[in-house]
């Protein structure tokens, strides 16, 4: 008798520790930790929110900004947030075994010069040291697609000088380049510096594409075996992801704290990219956003950037639509 209430003892603890913290679904999530990526990824990490949805999460942080794509196709990591858009949509018309499943950043990126420049509109671009994103982020294509689809300025026309954030800022503020395609958040910060915005990636999308969408130049991906082995850890991170992009739009100042800490920002720079949360943070996968995502694929092969079509399957709307009833929870 006390041999079998042992057994039974033994199956129950091992019923509990199946089903107890243990068994939460391990996800390996990249991001780049810069640009817009970093104060979302400092965020995610400090809040914990994929963790609140129930996954074991090792989080994998990259220098470049097309690390986390590259990330994917070896296998490094599961899923990544604020991947170039550019780089997945590349990669997926290439037949790499990849799902694009969430617009995660919007294109908030300005076309700007110093006060001083005698440059007047993007057209007087020809001949100059143009600042952007290094080639591979969505940032650097879809510049080079406005600049000829808009002006009609090949790549050949002006010299690209690429960079981070900060390098781009600091070029700018010294005159060693004409103009900069710079982030929300960058402007924000470069108050002791007289800029001219001459445009910005969204009206100059619009202008293009003759559409109200909003470009996107981050985008979550996960590795479709990934997704194949877990749909449910996807669905949670979707989730968790949302619940992110929710609070962080509600809670600026905690935002700033958390990037003071994790970034080493001054307060008012902290602050200041905090603001432009609700302008720069998505979470969503619609149909409008995959026609969007499919029409940006059109731009950049016509533009050069891209060789190949993207095909429908590489667009997984399954994880974002399982996940919609758990926003705001």
């Amino acid at each position: 008798m006390l041999k079998k209430l042992l057994k039974l003892s033994g199956v129950i603890l091992l019923g509990l520790a199946l089903t107890g913290p243990a068994a939460a679904q391990k996800i390996k999530v990249g991001y780049w930790t810069s640009g817009v990526s970093l104060g979302f990824g400092s965020t995610m990490e400090s809040m914990k929110f994929l963790e609140k949805q129930g996954l074991d999460v090792e989080y994998v942080k990259f220098a470049d900004v097309n690390g986390p794509t590259k990330a994917i196709v070896s296998g490094a990591i599961d899923v990544a947030f604020g991947a170039s858009a550019a780089g997945a949509l590349s990669i997926a018309a290439d037949g790499v075994p990849i799902k694009i499943i969430l617009a995660t950043q919007i294109a908030a990126v300005h076309f700007a010069v110093l006060d001083s420049s005698p440059i007047k509109s993007l057209v007087d671009f020809k001949g100059k040291k143009i600042g952007m994103s290094p080639p591979g982020s969505a940032t650097h294509a879809l510049a080079v697609a406005l600049l000829e689809g808009n002006y009609g300025l090949k790549l050949a026309d002006y010299t690209v000088v690429p960079g981070n954030e900060p390098r781009l800022a600091q070029f700018l503020s010294q005159g060693e380049i004409a103009a900069g395609a710079l982030r929300s958040t960058t402007v924000a910060q470069m108050k002791d510096v007289k800029l001219r915005i001459l445009g910005g990636y969204v009206s100059e999308w619009k202008k293009l594409t003759k559409s109200s969408a909003a470009p996107v130049i981050g985008d979550g991906i996960v590795h479709s075996e990934y997704l194949a082995k877990n749909p449910d850890a996807v669905v949670k991170f979707v989730a968790g992801m949302k619940e992110a992009t929710d609070w962080g739009g509600k809670n600026t100042e905690r935002v700033a704290e958390i990037l003071q800490k994790a970034a080493n920002m001054k307060p008012e720079s902290a602050s200041d990219y905090a603001k432009q949360w609700n302008d720069i943070y998505v979470t969503s996968f619609e149909p409008a956003d995959v026609a969007m995502m499919k029409k940006m694929a059109e731009i950049f092969k016509g533009a050069g950037s891209m060789k190949k079509d993207v095909p429908d399957s590489a667009f997984a709307t399954d994880p974002y639509v399982k996940a919609k009833p758990r926003f705001g929870k």
